[in-house]
C-alpha cells in the first residue's frame, strides 16, 4: 500500500544510473579488447539479464553493486552459449543483442518472460535479416534463434521512431566489412552513438543518417554512467503538481534525445531549470531543479514524441492537473511495452477518478481531476506502478498496487526512496 503524502517534496534527491546507458556499457565492453570499467551502473533486473546474456556468451564480467569490471577479448572470443539466452522483460537486450548475434559465426537462441514474449520482434528481424542474418520466430515473436553469419552493410530507413531498431542495426554494422547507415525520420536517444567514440569506435553523424565503418578495432574505457533522466521524471512530475515542492535531482544525465518530457512540461509552465555541469565522453550530465507550478495546456508535436515516450504515463498523470485538455497522440510505440500501456495508463488513472480516454494512438485527457485512492492493477508494467505511486502525491486516500515487484525491472531502490521523503515530510 502507498500512503498518500499530500505534501510537498522538498531538498535534493539522486536517481540511480541510467537504464539505457547501462546496457551500451555492457555490450561495448564484451565486444572491445580490454579492460572495461564501469561505475554507478544500474544493477536492475533488466540491465542484468545483459550482463548474464555476455556472461553466457563467454564474457569474463563481475558486478559488485554499481561497479562493473570486464575483461574484454574482443569479439571473436565470443562463444556459441550453451543453451538459451534468458532475456527476462529486458526489450533492450533482446533487441540490441539480436544485433550481435546476427554477426557471430553461431546459433543462439533468445527467450523471455511473458510479456516479452509478447512483444513483436520483426522490427529487428527484417533489417538483420536483409543484413544476411536467418532468424527463426513464429510469429515474430520470443522464442527465436539466431543463425549468425558473415553480414553486409545495408542503408535502412527506420519505419518508426526507435533507438532499439537503430542501435540493433549500428551493432550488427560493426560485424561487417563495409559501411552500414540508418536513417530516421525523428531523432531517437542516441547513446549508442554517443558511447562509441569512448571504445574508440567511430560514427558518422549527419542530419537524420547515422552512418558506421564494419569491423572496427574497440578498446576498453572508463564508464561513469550518470542519472537516469527517466527515472529522475517520477520526482519532476510529482514536485510540478504537488502545491510546496521545490528539489533539486543531482548528478543526471542530459541528453537532448532524453530531455522532451521536460521541454514538454516547461511548454505548461512548469517551473523547471537544468544546468550541465560536466560531460562523460559526450553525454551532458547536471542538475535540474523543480518547483510547483500552475500548469496550462499546450500541443505535443508528433516529432517530439520519441523523446519522452517512456515519461507518456507520467505527462498523462500531470495533465489531469491542468484546467482545460491535453490530447497525447502519436504513441502507438506504447501498445508493445511491458503492458499495452496506453490501455493501461487509461485504466489507472480512471481508478484515480480522472476523465481519461484511449484514443486512436493516443490518450485524451479532462481535468482537472481530485485524485481518490484506489486499486491500481500495473499489469507487471514498472512505469504504470511507479506512476500510481507519484499519483499518491496529491490522492485523497491511499494507493494499493496488486504488483510492486515489477519496479525492480528499472528502479529497485524506489519505494525506499518514496519512504524516505515521506517520512522527511
Amino acid at each position: 500500500m502507498i500512503k498518500t503524502i499530500n505534501q510537498g517534496l522538498t531538498g535534493k534527491i539522486k536517481v540511480p544510473g541510467d537504464k539505457s546507458i547501462s546496457h551500451r556499457s555492457i555490450m561495448l565492453g564484451a565486444l572491445a579488447d580490454g579492460d572495461t570499467y564501469i561505475t554507478n551502473f544500474l544493477d536492475s533486473e533488466d540491465c542484468m539479464r545483459t550482463v548474464e546474456a555476455f556472461k553466457a556468451l563467454g564474457s569474463d564480467i563481475k558486478v559488485a553493486g554499481s561497479i562493473v569490471e570486464i575483461k574484454g577479448k574482443g569479439v571473436k572470443e565470443l562463444k556459441k552459449p550453451s543453451g538459451p539466452l534468458n532475456m527476462g522483460n529486458s526489450g533492450t537486450t533482446a533487441r540490441l543483442l539480436s544485433g550481435i548475434l546476427s554477426g557471430l559465426p553461431f546459433n543462439a537462441t533468445i527467450i523471455g518472460d511473458d510479456s516479452l514474449s509478447n512483444r513483436p520482434m520483426d522490427r529487428i528481424i527484417e533489417p538483420l535479416n536483409q543484413m544476411g542474418a536467418t532468424i527463426e520466430s513464429k510469429n515474430n515473436r520470443l522464442p527465436m534463434t539466431i543463425h549468425g553469419d558473415q553480414l553486409h552493410p545495408i542503408e535502412y530507413k527506420l519505419p518508426i521512431d526507435s533507438a532499439q531498431v537503430k542501435s540493433a542495426v549500428l551493432l550488427a554494422g560493426l560485424l561487417t566489412s563495409g559501411h552500414t547507415t540508418v536513417i530516421e525520420n525523428n531523432e531517437t536517444r542516441d547513446h549508442t552513438e554517443r558511447m562509441l567514440p569512448l571504445f574508440g569506435g567511430k560514427v558518422n553523424r549527419e542530419n537524420k543518417r547515422i552512418s558506421i565503418k564494419g569491423n572496427q578495432h574497440l578498446h576498453g574505457a572508463k564508464i561513469k554512467i550518470p542519472g537516469d533522466i527517466s527515472s529522475a521524471s517520477f520526482w519532476i512530475a510529482g514536485a510540478v503538481i504537488t502545491p510546496g515542492s521545490d528539489i533539486t535531482i543531482s548528478d543526471v544525465g542530459l541528453n537532448p534525445t532524453r530531455i522532451g518530457f521536460i521541454n514538454v512540461l516547461k511548454r505548461m509552465n512548469a517551473n523547471i531549470s537544468m544546468k550541465v555541469t560536466r560531460y562523460e565522453g559526450d553525454e551532458p550530465i547536471g542538475n535540474i531543479h523543480v518547483q510547483y507550478s500552475q500548469l496550462q495546456s499546450t500541443t505535443i508535436e508528433e516529432q517530439e514524441v520519441a523523446s519522452f515516450i517512456d515519461e507518456v504515463p507520467l505527462l498523462a498523470l500531470v495533465a489531469t492537473q491542468i484546467n482545460g485538455s491535453v490530447k497525447i497522440e502519436h504513441i502507438e510505440e506504447l501498445k508493445y511495452k511491458e503492458s499495452n500501456r496506453i490501455q493501461t495508463t487509461v485504466q489507472a488513472l480512471n481508478a484515480l477518478n480522472v476523465n481519461a480516454k484511449e484514443i486512436e494512438n493516443g490518450i485524451l485527457i479532462e481535468g482537472q481531476s481530485k485524485l481518490i485512492g484506489n486499486e491500481i492493477q500495473t499489469y507487471g508494467d514498472h512505469r504504470i506502478a511507479m506512476m500510481a505511486c507519484v499519483a499518491s502525491f496529491i490522492s485523497e486516500g491511499d494507493i494499493i498496487l496488486d504488483d510492486t515487484d515489477c519496479i525492480n525491472i528499472s528502479y529497485p531502490n524506489f519505494l525506499d526512496e518514496l519512504h524516505r521523503i515521506n517520512n522527511n515530510l
